[in-house]
């Protein structure tokens, strides 16, 4: 046990860190190995592979994304903002190479092939673009002559033009829904709302319109004609697992399920343990969320509060997405499920992130401003 009157960095670590989304992220993390060691050996030996291929590389990933995660931990507010704005450079660089020199893979371009293994630099984009902007939006508060707002809007575009280059419309709306929620918490005015609500429905109209490939999943969701085979076999595996689950590696449906480690690994966590195990797992991503946005609420430094709401909300749609996918109840997006499904670049991606909230959101003297026991809002002024 880790002494409080020990004044190493460990030490002001342990006493610092918020234990509780500590421990819900290595929660998470085990639940991905057990779900992968669950999901994969199908797979595995569908393509002809050992068994064991896909849960090797998975731990292969998890070591790694764990060491970065408490590694970004121990950073400050400002050796984590400046991580995230060097980790979003790269990202930058890379989805701009991956438009030349990226391989395709179903119908999109998201990949760099770097030997045994292939990287998809937009995971790593979001997490940078969310504190990136964060400091935007914090110094346009702060500083009225700086046009952080602005600087925001252009850098939005340009994350927005190259996801639409791959193309990438899950992670485009994602990023989207999650960049429209910071810019509403950091005061968007209501004209801004209109205007950049015009311009998403426009955009949504127009993918419909001209690309085939989103059309397609968008008729398959409403009509149910096409290729529905993935997402009827998820939802027969959430339905045969009933409460309880057929038991671990007893589950029938996962084996013809296509993408059963990636994206609809949740439907093996239904069919395996059972509807109750499987709202356990929500709970603890819906803890997570709710737990990083209670620290936003009471966090008095403007680009703490946006960066640590930014990156939970960031986690929780992404979960979101993910399991509602498996449920049927949104079109096929091909997002992965946090700390949980197959990945090398989503599993690091997610750490980094995570990483940045436990950085972000540890106790500081500074973290917190009270006047007569009322919370007082960063912008706001004392008078002395």
């Amino acid at each position: 046990m880790v002494s409080r009157a020990d004044r190493s960095r460990l030490s002001q670590w342990w006493w610092t860190v918020d234990k509780f989304l500590l421990f819900s992220a290595i929660l998470l993390m085990a639940a991905g190995l057990v779900l992968s060691l669950a999901a994969s050996p199908a797979i595995a030996d569908r393509i002809g592979v050992d068994e064991f291929h896909f849960f090797k590389r998975h731990v292969l990933f998890l070591v790694p994304a764990f060491a970065l995660m408490i590694g970004l931990s121990f950073l400050d507010k400002r050796q984590a903002r400046r991580a995230a704005f060097v980790v979003f450079g790269m990202a930058i660089v890379m989805m701009v190479a991956t438009m030349f020199v990226g391989f395709e893979a179903k119908g999109s371009r998201r990949w760099i092939s770097l030997g045994s293994f292939s990287l998809q630099a937009s995971e790593f984009l979001k997490p940078g673009f969310v504190v990136v902007t964060a400091w935007l939006f914090a110094e346009n508060a702060r500083r009225p002559d700086v046009p952080g707002n602005l600087f925001s809007i252009i850098l939005f575009a340009i994350v927005v033009a190259l996801l639409v280059a791959q193309p990438d419309l899950g992670q485009t709306i994602l990023v989207s829904a999650v960049w429209s929620a910071m810019f509403f918490m950091a005061g968007m005015p209501w004209l801004w709302i209109a205007v950049l609500g015009g311009f998403a429905v426009a955009g949504l109209a127009s993918a419909y319109l001209f690309l085939e490939h989103f059309a397609s999943r968008i008729d398959r969701f409403f009509t149910g004609d096409g290729d529905t085979f993935q997402v009827d076999t998820s939802l027969e595996a959430i339905v045969r697992g009933g409460w309880l689950g057929q038991g671990p590696g007893e589950g029938t449906v996962k084996r013809i399920l296509p993408d059963s480690h990636t994206d609809f690994v949740f439907a093996v966590a239904a069919e395996e343990f059972g509807i109750i195990i499987s709202m356990v797992l929500v709970l603890v991503f819906a803890f997570v969320v709710i737990r990083g946005l209670t620290h936003a609420i009471h966090e008095r430094d403007g680009f703490v509060r946006l960066s640590v709401a930014g990156l939970v909300m960031l986690f929780g749609f992404q979960s979101i997405i993910n399991m509602a996918v498996n449920l049927q109840m949104m079109p096929a997006k091909g997002m992965t499920l946090p700390f949980i499904s197959y990945g090398g670049s989503s599993m690091m991606a997610v750490a980094f992130g995570m990483g940045l909230i436990l950085a972000l959101t540890k106790t500081r003297p500074e973290s917190r401003r009270y006047d007569t026991g009322r919370f007082v809002p960063n912008n706001a002024q004392i008078a002395n």
